[in-house]
């Protein structure tokens, strides 16, 4: 009888898989002992920010990715680099004690990748650290944002939010002026405040899309980069929908509804509307990407 051509898993690459399962245990013992101190302040300082809310949800995430691709992040395993990885260690240590002693959560924040390539180098060397690339990439999103980063880039935001609010408003025949980032709606002024100028959103969005990227796991590096690029525009258009949003609410119903129930409603309205545009334009490119996939 001949028997059936399949390729599993070999006895050597589970044996090794299995030996490193302890010291692999160890070094996630030390590392959530070395970062829940920095965790507990995040979520009392950085977390608890509109800017930064997203924070625990790109931790879970990337988390969750190193767990599911375990297996397959050892398997990958080749020669241990304990020499990279003291570098790296060194440099994520250097970062941890800094950012802690001067309450600086982006240096803490950002300290854990250097630390965790550390340990996958330590264990696998480069080619487990290269399959566990996306995850600790997609920890850079729930990095907080230095301060004065996010003030150059916050004024331009809104300032283009506003000026594209008031142009959807007149050409729709509504009585709109602006001054600044101020809208005058009727007998309303409303100020595009710094949480309206998408500038979250856009990072949220962002790290949003390329978790969807990841689940579809489309191959084509094109593809990805302009799902990935178009997340940008449609972060942006998602947030003028919210403005406007906010500014027909006040108009109709009284500047108490604009700023109660229906502020926090128009933050989901501006997740749904973009949700949905990035999935239309995923289908949008699928005419293409698939169709030409199904002709090869």
């Amino acid at each position: 009888m001949s028997q059936a051509n399949t390729t599993p898993p070999s006895a050597a690459a589970d044996s090794l898989v299995n030996a490193m399962k302890w010291p692999l245990g160890v070094l996630c013992v030390a590392f959530f002992a070395m970062y829940l101190p920095a965790y507990y302040t995040l979520s009392q300082v950085a977390w608890e920010s509109d800017a930064n809310g997203h924070g625990p949800m790109i931790l879970g995430v990337s988390l969750w990715l190193l767990w599911r691709e375990r297996e397959d992040i050892l398997r990958a395993a080749t020669q241990p680099r304990p020499v990279a990885a003291f570098i790296l260690l060194t440099i994520g240590v250097m970062l941890y004690v800094l950012g802690g002693s001067q309450e600086l959560d982006t240096l803490q924040a950002a300290s854990q990748i250097p630390v965790l390539m550390a340990c996958i180098l330590l264990i696998g060397g480069v080619g487990s650290l290269k399959r566990a690339w996306f995850p600790l990439f997609f920890l850079i999103f729930m990095v907080p944002l230095p301060g004065v980063f996010t003030q150059m880039l916050t004024l331009p935001l809104k300032s283009a939010v506003s000026y594209v609010a008031e142009g959807a408003l007149h050409m729709m025949g509504y009585p709109v002026g602006r001054v600044g980032v101020t809208l005058f709606v009727g007998p309303y002024q409303l100020l595009v405040a710094d949480a309206c100028s998408g500038l979250n959103s856009i990072f949220t969005l962002e790290a949003l899309g390329l978790f969807y990227m990841k689940l579809m796991e489309y191959k084509s590096k094109a593809r990805n980069t302009l799902m990935a690029v178009m997340i940008i525009p449609i972060s942006f258009a998602s947030n003028v929908v919210r403005v406007l949003t906010l500014v027909l609410v006040t108009f109709y119903l009284g500047d108490e509804a604009g700023q109660g129930f229906m502020h926090g409603f128009a933050g989901i309205l501006l997740f749904a509307v973009a949700l949905v545009l990035t999935y239309g334009f995923d289908r949008f490119l699928a005419i293409w990407f698939d169709g030409a996939r199904k002709s090869d």
